[in-house]
């Protein structure tokens, strides 16, 4: 962890191309843009944490504020990571795991009327269609609110999207390998 409740500690990863945890420095400079002018703006929020692999950036808005994350994976062995990584923290509360397709569960959030402040995704890099699937039906849902944050991280080879729906990028960081593309309803 970078910073709050939990800093310096570290998590345990898997071997293999799809599981790559957000990068320190990356992790560090995509929280510092998310609180620029207001440390508090992650205090009570709700997130989601989508293809969360290591869990990594799900804990670290643990750390920093928020009052719950939701973190969504499809692979088991990721979804053990995820529970062995909040254990080591000794976290019990505040945040749910939800193992399933992206996809499905965000429809059945959808159908349950649920909102979330800041929504984070980062499938292996190699799945680009699951970036432009999943932003287009964010852009398209109900599930965000006026000033929900969407935030994809991606190969700097890779431009998801620039729109979809009513999301619109605002800002897109380059970090080494990696960029933080930032959305927000127009």
């Amino acid at each position: 962890m970078i910073a709050g409740q939990y800093r310096s500690r570290p998590l345990r990863s898997l071997p293999g191309p799809d599981i790559r945890p957000t990068a320190d420095r990356l992790r560090e400079t995509l929280f510092n843009v998310l609180t620029a002018g207001n440390p508090s703006a992650l205090e009570g929020s709700a997130w989601v944490d989508l293809y969360a692999g290591t869990g990594a950036v799900g804990i670290e808005a643990l750390s920093r504020g928020a009052a719950s994350v939701l973190f969504v994976e499809s692979a088991r062995p990721s979804v053990q990571l995820i529970e062995e990584n909040l254990r080591s923290l000794k976290i019990d509360s505040g945040f749910e795991i939800v193992q399933g397709d992206v996809g499905k569960v965000l429809r059945r959030w959808q159908e349950q009327s649920a909102t979330f402040d800041f929504i984070f995704l980062d499938p292996p890099y190699r799945m680009e269609n699951e970036y432009r699937e999943t932003l287009e039906f964010l852009g398209q849902s109900t599930l965000l609110k006026p000033a929900t944050t969407v935030i994809a991280e991606h190969a700097k080879q890779f431009d998801p999207i620039e729109e979809a729906g009513e999301l619109k990028r605002y800002r897109k960081l380059k970090q080494g390998d990696a960029v933080l593309s930032f959305y927000r309803k127009q």
